[in-house]
């Protein structure tokens, strides 16, 4: 029988497996990388043991350091999560050597299906050798792994190599593998999977089916169960396939075959041998805990003759500190507040207080929400986002609630081009026009009449904030009976420093504030964020035209080969790449000219907003340079 696991993975993952294991009666055991030293995963963990190292391949992605820190701290078992060691047969074989129970499938299995070329050759398909214009487009893809790294989409022929070289860096860099291989590329599919769980004695059960279609970069952000409008005949053959894939390979534990489904069809994919991020939508309808089935299937005991019967609806959506409108940028910084209401589920790694850091993947949480129909189910997730308090870094919080309520979403009649389609209505920003003034009476509470911003003791006081990528100027004045906004059919019920009500047009709207900072500038009033800003701007925080500027943290990982200072560049000719939370982007010139400075170096770890070059254009109509990230293909990501 086990008694303590030690899970090789970090994050929302790591907690949730722990807190099975406690429920269990289970001791817990934390890896932890240095930039994860006062990280969630590591502070609720019986005993946690350190990884020297910040990135991946020197910490998480090392598995002898891992199976030492398993057998240091006493773990009789290790539970790999998903991602990094989650499909690699030889740290799996490095536990079960080292005397450990491995919570996951055998390393045989693994071997067979973690990549992805073996895996469709065991289903009787070959991937594509030599590619020609008939063949487009085409899916690079990485053998290993999996969230979306090392995939490109390849439309011109002539757009190949370049594919190819930047889905084997992004794929080495995430996986440790390099391997990629080239297949069709399925146009309007939808992405839908089947949840496997298999003894060691020969039961295998097919646990209904997810649609995981609402993806950004190939990777999932909306995820449910089931997926509806299949039909039972193609559920049928769904569940047959993926049976029949873990059978091949005489499968143990927990698994999930993914197809793609286009014009009635299914078209295998891939198996991943690891439980996945949307397992907990699978586990809501079929009242299951899946983390404690693979530690009883771990102990050897066998499934029961039937799975559970399926019932209602359940809905995931995945929060992360990126920016959609900007490329799906990943953010950085201190999350000061996660909260969402009660009646849905939080799996989270992070709590308030917590930094988002630039080793890992932007993901702060998953939200789920069950119900008896899936339209109840939208709506009680969209719900409960739209109230969440999310407050620090731009999230992706709004676009999952427009998208939750699509039209497209609500009729499931989407696919894995939803966000192609879809990208710019659902970021188009939406501010509520009185967040400021709110913002401004609660910073405004207490103070005397001539305290604050203000221009003559008589006149206005006067407020600025940035929101939504807009300046917004508020005036107003303290008299005897109050604040007196300006402008027409706004009445002032109350002014305190976390609660502004306002009767607008005879309508009371309540606004929560909190402020966040040492001069509290980082400003968040319900669901929207605004920026204070200083009455006078500083005139010193300028950058010459051309001059290319992170968009988001990240670290340096290439300059574009031969290019010096005093190089000519093209427009559109790659510069710097840039490595940001486990994907690469790519820093172009915005225009021809000539590159006058390029003060970074590969390796170099720079902030969102540091000059990464300046190219001084010699077409001088042309527009100011300013950088804009691009996925490793060229293909900006705002666009994909």
């Amino acid at each position: 029988m086990i008694t303590s696991v030690l899970v090789a993975n970090r994050g929302e993952i790591a907690c949730r497996i722990f807190r099975t294991c406690r429920e269990l009666g289970i001791r817990t055991v934390a890896v932890h990388s240095d930039a994860d030293g006062n990280a969630l995963h590591a502070r609720v963990a019986d005993e946690a043991v350190r990884l020297p190292g910040a990135a991946p391949a020197e910490t998480y992605l090392r598995g002898d350091l891992i199976v030492k820190a398993a057998l240091a701290a006493g773990a009789d078992a290790v539970h790999p999560g998903y991602g990094f060691l989650s499909e690699n047969a030889a740290f799996a074989r490095a536990v079960t050597d080292a005397g450990l129970v491995w919570i996951g499938p055998p390393p045989s299995a693994i071997e067979a299906m973690a990549s992805k070329t073996r895996a469709k050759q065991l289903m009787g398909i070959e991937a594509l050798k030599d590619v020609t214009e008939a063949d487009l487009p085409v899916l690079v893809k990485a053998a290993a792994g999996g969230g979306g790294r090392g995939m490109r989409i390849v439309r011109r022929l002539e757009d190949l190599d370049a594919a190819l070289e930047g889905a084997r860096a992004e794929a080495a860099s995430a996986f440790g593998d390099g391997e990629v291989f080239v297949e069709p590329y399925v146009e309007h599919g939808r992405h839908v999977e089947v949840q496997i769980l298999a003894d060691a004695h020969g039961t295998v059960w097919a646990l209904g089916t997810r649609d995981c279609s609402l993806q950004r970069r190939h990777q999932k952000v909306i995820e449910e169960a089931p997926a509806p409008g299949l039909g039972a005949g193609l559920e049928r053959e769904l569940h047959a396939l993926a049976v029949r894939a873990a059978r091949a390979v005489s499968y143990v534990g927990a698994g999930t075959v993914e197809f793609l489904v286009a014009d009635g069809r299914a078209h295998f994919l891939e198996m991943n041998t690891r439980l996945q991020v949307e397992h907990p939508v699978t586990e809501e309808v079929f009242g299951l805990d899946l983390v404690a089935e693979q530690i009883r299937i771990a102990e050897g005991h066998p499934l029961a003759g039937e799975p559970p019967r399926a019932r209602g609806h359940a809905i995931e959506a995945r929060l992360y500190a990126e920016d959609p409108a900007r490329g799906w940028a990943p953010q950085t910084g201190t999350l000061h507040r996660l909260a969402v209401p009660e009646g849905v589920r939080l799996d989270t790694g992070y709590t308030d207080g917590d930094t988002i850091g630039v080793h890992y993947d932007p993901m702060l949480a998953k939200v789920v929400a069950y119900a008896p129909t899936r339209a109840e189910a939208l709506r009680k997730l969209a719900g409960a986002l739209e109230r969440a308090a999310v407050h620090g870094p731009v999230t992706n919080r709004d676009l999952l609630v427009r998208s939750l309520r699509h039209e497209e979403f609500t009729a499931a009649r989407m696919d894995t081009g939803f966000y192609d389609r879809h990208l710019a209505a659902l970021t188009a920003p939406a501010p509520d026009p009185y967040a400021p003034l709110a913002a401004a009476l609660a910073d405004a509470h207490g103070r005397s009449r001539f305290g604050g911003w203000r221009n003559v003791p008589s006149g206005p006081q006067v407020k600025r904030y940035r929101m939504a990528g807009e300046e917004h100027e508020v005036r107003y004045r303290h008299t005897r009976d109050g604040y007196e906004p300006e402008g027409a059919g706004v009445r002032v019920v109350h002014a305190g420093p976390h609660l502004v009500v306002l009767d607008v047009d005879g309508v009371r709207r309540r606004y929560e504030v909190a402020r966040y900072g040492a001069d509290a500038a980082d400003v968040h009033v319900n669901a929207d964020r605004l920026t204070a800003l200083p009455r006078f701007p500083d005139p010193t925080a300028q950058h010459a035209p051309g001059s290319l500027l992170a968009p988001m943290p990240g670290t340096v990982v290439r300059i574009a080969e031969g290019l010096i200072t005093g190089s000519s560049v093209e427009a559109g000719e790659p510069i710097v790449w840039l490595e940001a939370m486990k994907m690469q982007h790519v820093i172009s010139a915005p225009a021809a000219g000539v590159l006058t400075e390029l003060p970074v170096t590969p390796g170099q770890q720079v902030q969102v907003g540091a000059l990464l070059a300046v190219v001084e254009q010699t077409d001088l109509e042309g527009a100011r340079g300013t950088a804009r990230a691009t996925t490793d293909d060229g293909q900006p990501e705002g666009d994909r």
